[in-house]
């Protein structure tokens, strides 16, 4: 009777969130902070996880293979998406998510949204209505099923205006057009499945900060989003921190690493296994004499080799 009851509960949720879903609009902040609940830092007023400036910006500098091992390690199999066009193959797109839904569009679903639209004081076609919401270091992550012709969400004037509220660039599963005026926002960047020159039609944004499909991968609202040639990784705003830490010290551990190979005073083995105590603290005084490497403690070192499988 309990399990049944339970399931009710749940169901009753899940109908409730499609249909917030489903009208265009944002997701209930109680909601959001309870499926973000492992997330114990600072929010946003309408409860999206807040990553630090300071994680944001180490997150800059790691690598997406040592993030998606990490996230591997801890079960988050499904973070990841392949197969894009970029506007610049060397500017990686960092920051906290704030997540787009898109639909084919209806007239008496489109009428509804824009009547509650107008009301809530929003203005323009619906695409526009995230980047309203935007702060510095979001990043717009936008589920826009896939579509090509008639699917491009920016184009170089709401390109302009999206990075001059956040420095950052935008993922779409969808498309974008004026490919040359968006190549001349500098620092902008554009993670897309292909650029077009058509208008946006026939598509109506139905979900605004709530939890989105891009590809293979789920995205909640304040995932940290980080991106490189090969893809896009988005990392739960809890796991950012561990997985910052451990990515920055798979690459201060490789250095080391080579440079105790180079000198002979340590092998293949030894530095590529669990590290004994003399490694360690031999690793610790490396850290001293290369500043630039960053600090390390002993208890964080410890922590980080616990789960060591790459």
């Amino acid at each position: 009777m309990l399990l049944n009851k339970f399931n009710k509960i749940l169901a009753f949720g899940c109908v409730l969130l499609l249909a917030q879903q489903t009208q265009g609009q944002t997701i209930p902040k109680e909601e959001l902070i309870y499926l973000t609940s492992e997330w114990k830092g600072e929010r946003f007023a309408d409860g999206r996880p807040k990553v630090s400036d300071d994680l944001m910006e180490r997150a800059k500098k790691i690598g997406i293979e040592e993030a998606w091992q990490v996230l591997m390690n801890e079960g988050y199999v499904n973070q990841f998406e392949r197969n894009w066009k970029m506007i610049h193959d060397d500017v990686p797109v960092v920051g906290r998510a704030v997540t787009a839904m898109y639909m084919p569009s209806r007239p008496d679903i489109e009428k509804k949204i824009k009547e509650r639209g107008a009301k809530q004081g929003r203005v323009g076609n619906t695409n526009a209505w995230p980047i309203e919401t935007l702060v510095k270091g979001d990043v717009y992550v936008a589920d826009g099923f896939g579509k090509i012709e008639g699917g491009t969400l920016i184009g170089d004037n709401l390109g302009t205006a999206i990075f001059n509220k956040t420095g950052t660039g935008v993922i779409f599963d969808g498309s974008a057009r004026d490919l040359s005026g968006l190549a001349k926002i500098k620092g902008f960047n554009a993670f897309v499945r292909d650029f077009d020159p058509s208008f946006l039609k026939e598509m109506v944004l139905m979900g605004l900060n709530t939890p989105i499909r891009i590809g293979k991968a789920i995205v909640l609202p304040g995932d940290l989003v980080i991106s490189e040639r090969e893809g896009v990784l988005f990392i739960p705003a809890h796991m950012a921190e561990q997985v910052i830490l451990t990515a920055e010290f798979i690459g201060r551990k490789d250095k080391f690493g080579k440079e105790m190979l180079k000198t002979g005073r340590y092998n293949t083995g030894q530095i590529d296994s669990q590290w004994t105590e003399e490694i360690k603290l031999a690793f610790l005084k490396w850290l001293e004499q290369h500043p630039e490497e960053g600090k390390m403690t002993k208890q964080e070192l410890d922590e980080v080799m616990k789960k060591r499988t790459w």
